[in-house]
């Protein structure tokens, strides 16, 4: 007895309706022309109102779509990605507006004369001048914070994960806390006290000394959570091996977990390389060259920005100085960040066989 197979090549009826994958985008632009009539009908010259009912009419959009072909539940996950979009949209224009402006304003003196020669005798309010002095200055102070604030910031962290019991944890845990929030002008003020009871005059360590205190908690933090991550189990293997736990920390938990501690170490010095309160209480800025922070006045980054800026009322010269000076210390938080996700990259840890 013979049986027949029979096929059934029926579409499934659990699968329903569905948007296409360029639907978004068509959405989208409906939405930028539907804005855009909007603006110019209602006589709205801001270009920001414009992207607002843009983002806005999107949202309505996707929703009103998804809704009528797919259903409301799938419409609720569209809407979901569709903010999503948006609040990155509204996140990265901003950014992008302000690097554009700093490109189109900073590249008029930008050149290597102005990288090359410091302010000397030039006048805020005359052509020319550089910012050499500046350039030693922002090293120098940010090296200088750097070899004070992340090793204390790393050990820091590594007592409070691997030692870290009972009040005395907990004090240091709260105080990192509370350094976290602090405004960078206390920080400032706590070494101008200190500078003005031992009669001191500005010099560019005073400033590392602010800029390491702004320093430590990030470094803290972010070495807490990457020694967090390490597997118990690799420091459980090797305390049965019958190796010390300092040991274990030293060759087995730090390892792992360096590509991390490197990353927060280098996102800590792009925080404090733009700070400019610390270094105008204690530094005081300097148009000569000094390349000696433990003496004399020193000039930095931040420090030349605001001055040239607070001079730019009645010259072109310093307001254009201010700028290819932003740009400069923007490149140079770039290039940190660039090299931070390199080192997390080759130290990240291998996968696969």
């Amino acid at each position: 007895m013979s049986h027949a197979v029979v096929n059934d090549k029926r579409p499934s009826t659990l699968r329903g309706a569905s948007l296409p994958k360029w639907s978004p985008w068509a959405i989208a632009a409906g939405s930028i022309a539907l804005a855009v009539v909007i603006g110019l009908a209602g006589g709205l010259d801001s270009r920001a109102q414009w992207g607002l009912i843009a983002g806005l009419l999107f949202l309505l959009g996707t929703y009103g779509i998804a809704a009528r072909v797919e259903g409301r539940r799938q419409a609720k996950d569209r809407i979901a990605t569709a903010l999503v979009w948006v609040a990155f949209l509204i996140a990265i224009v901003p950014l992008a507006s302000l690097i554009w402006a700093t490109v189109q304003r900073g590249t008029k003196v930008l050149d290597v004369y102005f990288l090359t020669h410091s302010m000397g005798v030039v006048a805020d309010s005359e052509p020319g001048g550089g910012i050499y002095h500046a350039i030693i200055g922002s090293l120098e102070q940010v090296g200088l914070a750097t070899v004070i604030g992340a090793p204390i910031g790393i050990l820091t962290a590594i007592y409070l994960v691997e030692y870290g019991r009972g009040n005395l944890a907990r004090a240091v845990t709260f105080f990192v806390d509370v350094m976290t929030g602090i405004p960078s002008i206390v920080a400032g003020l706590f070494i101008l006290s200190l500078m003005l009871m031992f009669d001191m005059q500005p010099f560019g360590f005073a400033g590392s000394l602010a800029l390491a205190i702004l320093m430590m908690p990030v470094v803290v933090r972010s070495t807490e959570e990457m020694l967090k991550l390490v597997p118990n189990e690799l420091r459980e293997a090797s305390l049965a091996l019958g190796i010390p736990k300092w040991r274990t920390i030293l060759k087995v938990v730090v390892p792992t977990s360096i590509g991390g501690i490197i990353t927060g170490v280098m996102l800590s010095v792009a925080r404090i390389a733009g700070e400019t309160a610390p270094v105008l209480l204690l530094v005081f800025g300097n148009p000569f060259i000094n390349t000696n922070p433990f003496e004399g006045a020193q000039a930095s980054l931040p420090l030349y920005i605001y001055q040239q800026y607070s001079q730019s009322a009645g010259s072109t010269a310093a307001y254009d100085r201010a700028w290819a000076a932003s740009l400069t210390l923007i490149a140079f938080v770039m290039i940190l960040n660039m090299v931070a996700r390199g080192i997390a990259r080759w130290k990240a840890p291998k996968t696969g066989r």
